[in-house]
């Protein structure tokens, strides 16, 4: 009988274009080696123009799709993406408190505070952004932010080392045990330089900046390279290096697709290299 690999949970929405939301976790997850468990939060109607609208999943379906695969199948770590509401995110923090996924619990729980697509499309209502500040991050093993996110969670406005560091420590204020201020969209560098912090180590991975445009989808990629390698047992800072070489190879092997932005690739891994 085959070994029964490590499970990961994606709480997101889906993206009808098919490369970012719990369409990019999945295939991340496959790629990484680990099972992928699903709780949808939304529908959206996007394609790589950008995204045209969104409905939510209703709450108590939310969290029954949460109770449901963790009180059978069991959660090794889980990851959020896009919540979009204020009911959801609370909705979500109290289930992962019922089931025991949390900074806290032994299990894993990865923030990727999905406030807005790329393009610029808004991908959380209104009041959502307090309730991931006071609900989520508490219960947060790591967030992962990019800069746009960082600026509408903490005010922050990160353009150099000393502003990112400024901004990891305003986020961990927030409770979670570590931050990872992304640099992808801090321009001008040659280098893509992340930052992780607990508030005692300040930790910079470094990687190339590729010249492509066809970034979609990158940051849900990397939060669920690092959501796997949790589910598999590393600690936070191994979790996080994994999860930064493998978004730096879909980044280098991202394809065109449709008019727009395309997806960062993970099929890199099928080739066997």
């Amino acid at each position: 009988m085959t070994a029964t690999p490590a499970t990961a949970l994606t709480i997101a929405g889906s993206d009808s274009g098919g490369g970012a939301g719990i369409q990019a976790d999945l295939r991340t997850f496959f790629a990484n080696g680990v099972h992928g468990l699903v709780a949808l939060t939304a529908v959206t109607v996007q394609n790589s123009l950008g995204v045209q609208g969104f409905t939510e999943i209703p709450v108590d379906v939310v969290t029954a799709q949460i109770k449901a695969v963790a009180s059978d199948m069991g959660v090794g770590a889980a990851k959020t993406g896009m919540l979009a509401t204020a009911d959801i995110i609370r909705a979500v923090a109290k289930t992962a408190d019922e089931v025991h996924i949390g900074r806290d619990t032994g299990t894993p729980f990865v923030i990727d505070p999905v406030a807005a697509s790329m393009t610029g499309h808004a991908l959380l209502r209104e009041d959502a952004l307090e309730a991931i500040r006071t609900e989520l991050f508490p219960r947060a093993t790591l967030v992962t932010p990019n800069l746009d996110e960082v600026r509408l969670l903490t005010g922050v406005d990160v353009t150099d080392a000393a502003s990112q560091r400024l901004a990891a420590e305003a986020l961990l204020a927030f409770g979670p045990r570590w931050v990872l201020v992304k640099g992808g969209h801090m321009t001008g560098t040659d280098e893509c330089v992340d930052l992780l912090s607990d508030g005692r180590e300040f930790i910079e991975l470094s990687g190339p900046r590729y010249a492509t445009e066809n970034t979609h989808g990158g940051g849900d990629t990397l939060a669920s390279a690092i959501t796997a390698s949790l589910a598999k047992g590393a600690d936070v800072p191994t979790a996080v290096a994994d999860g930064k070489r493998f978004i730096e190879r879909c980044v280098a092997e991202s394809y065109r697709l449709g008019a727009g932005v395309g997806p960062v690739s993970p099929f890199w891994r099928l080739k066997g290299s």
